[in-house]
């Protein structure tokens, strides 16, 4: 029998707070109600400022993030559209996935898996596009898979500094909430988050930002659709209600979330992402081991993927976690099975909920024979956080 709490550091589902727990525990509700409208129409508003859009709306489909990528594609694109996207990690290969079984023309660039969107190389496919076949730019904000975060502002600019009208997608589900997103700004024109991951509450909402040049793509867009047209989400929210039975309980935890999200400030809530990442990867160079993301450009906030060394398999430091330690660590995904382990960070955590996940990783890395010394890591990430207190980070970081 397991005493304590289970350590949860994978990078989703998060750590839930006592706050979205209880908002949830409330009396099943008539979603027809006349008085529902008070509680869903200052939600959607207030969603829109987690995404930083003034213009767009934001949607919420009880569905994972995986609906939301359908409800972008079908929503503005036709059978036989091109899109341009890259490929380098497990989510970015499911979107190409999805695009292609809706019948779309995906050109795919493959990238080494540890870096993320290549920018020259999308500069130079959109560059030679004089007619215009590409109708959409795929951009996975965070790929999870390898920890890795891309430079989504970067894509906007190639797009306006070549004057291509194609639209803007972004994958942002284990970004948004939690690493700096700027919808309006960067010209982001669909993005798809979830709600497990930065906004700290059970999986089972995909909440979507659409810029009005998304929403005016509906009626000409030749995928078939139901469940997620846009058309019958904007008739019924701007009514203060749902085309089908929300999930009203989550909805309640989903205020929750914002609310707190937005009682931090999102600025320092982003700033926190970065300073308990900050000492993850100060945990990683402690032990003389390899992130996955090949370079500090590359490294994300959310999650971190550790490479385990020549000769040992990172499923046995996963399996030796949670066996003895009740901790849940990141498996490694296709390329990276057996190779890599990740750990998250991101949503409800602070100092000392990563100190305990760093502490489990050092005694499942020792029970498994991988050579460090024992509190190394343990030992970097409370410098770095005691050298940077309440956020303010040294001048040599």
């Amino acid at each position: 029998m397991k005493t304590g709490y289970t350590g949860l550091a994978v990078p989703g589902p998060t750590n839930m707070p006592f706050q979205v727990r209880k908002a949830m525990d409330v009396a099943l509700e008539d979603h027809r109600a006349p008085d529902f409208p008070a509680f869903t129409k200052p939600l959607f508003e207030d969603l829109k400022k987690i995404f930083k859009t003034e213009t767009g709306r934001v949607f919420v489909y009880p569905c994972s993030g995986t609906g939301g990528w359908e409800a972008a594609i079908t929503n503005t694109l036709s059978e036989g559209d091109t899109v341009l996207a890259s490929v380098f990690g497990q989510f970015s290969l499911l979107w190409v996935d999805l695009c292609q079984r809706f019948g779309l023309k995906v050109d795919a660039i493959d990238v080494e898996w540890g870096k993320g969107v290549p920018l020259d190389d999308y500069r130079a496919k959109l560059s030679t596009d004089k007619d215009h076949r590409i109708k959409a730019v795929l951009v996975t904000h965070n790929e999870t898979a390898t920890g890795v975060t891309s430079d989504v502002a970067g894509v906007r600019r190639i797009l306006d500094d070549l004057g291509h009208p194609a639209l803007l997608f972004v994958d942002g589900v284990s970004s948004i909430a939690s690493i700096d997103f700027r919808m309006d700004e960067w010209g982001v024109d669909v993005v798809v988050s979830g709600s497990q991951k930065g906004f700290m509450m059970p999986t089972g909402l995909a909440i979507l930002g659409v810029s009005q040049k998304a929403l005016g793509m509906a009626d000409g867009a030749g995928l078939r659709r139901c469940f997620f047209d846009f058309r019958d989400m904007v008739k019924t929210n701007d009514q203060g209600y749902f085309p089908y039975t929300p999930a009203a309980t989550l909805l309640h935890g989903l205020r929750a979330s914002v609310d707190m999200l937005l009682e931090e400030g999102l600025e320092n809530v982003f700033a926190r992402h970065h300073r308990l990442a900050s000492g993850v990867r100060a945990a990683v160079e402690a032990w003389g081991l390899k992130n996955c993301a090949k370079g500090p450009e590359w490294y994300s906030d959310t999650v971190t993927a550790i490479v385990a060394p020549e000769g040992f398999d990172a499923n046995a430091v996963i399996k030796t976690a949670y066996d003895r330690y009740n901790l849940s660590l990141g498996a490694g995904l296709n390329k990276v099975a057996g190779k890599v382990f990740r750990i998250g960070h991101l949503g409800w955590l602070n100092e000392i909920m990563v100190l305990q996940a760093l502490g489990g990783v050092e005694m499942a890395m020792r029970d498994v024979g991988i050579p460090f010394q024992a509190g190394a890591g343990v030992g970097a990430a409370v410098e770095h956080f005691t050298d940077t207190r309440a956020g303010v980070r040294m001048a040599a970081e």
